[in-house]
């Protein structure tokens, strides 16, 4: 059984500001637009390629999804690719931002009614 070692936010964040990790987002495309951790490259799960992660042994790679599910998923996929990954962020983006860590979001469109009425 391959053993997934389990991130906290503040583990994360530390080895962000030290530059010592690979962070991937494997959420959907929208998911990523919407809200992301800064410095995350993205490689949603739906059509996830083991082969295509970059490999730096100096930078170990690091999932990270909404709740953690889909970044334990990818870890076991690249396990069973024969890949020696097994880092996650547990909890995903929203145990990041529940711990107060900073995370790029897209500007918010006016809603339907707004853009109808113009804000009124």
């Amino acid at each position: 059984m391959n053993k997934i070692v389990n991130l906290t936010p503040a583990q994360l964040a530390e080895r962000l500001r030290a530059g010592s990790v690979t962070l991937i987002d494997v959420r959907e495309a929208h998911e990523h637009h919407d809200e992301r951790i800064e410095g995350a490259l993205h490689m949603p799960l739906s059509n996830f390629n083991p082969a295509a992660i970059p490999q730096d042994p100096q930078k170990p790679v690091v999932f990270h999804c909404a709740r953690g599910g889909r970044s334990a998923d990818a870890v076991g996929r690249c396990q069973q690719a024969g890949l020696t990954i097994n880092t996650h962020l547990a909890g995903g983006i929203g145990a990041w931002t529940s711990s107060g860590l900073p995370t790029l979001r897209a500007p918010r469109k006016p809603g339907l009614l707004a853009r109808l009425f113009g804000g009124r």
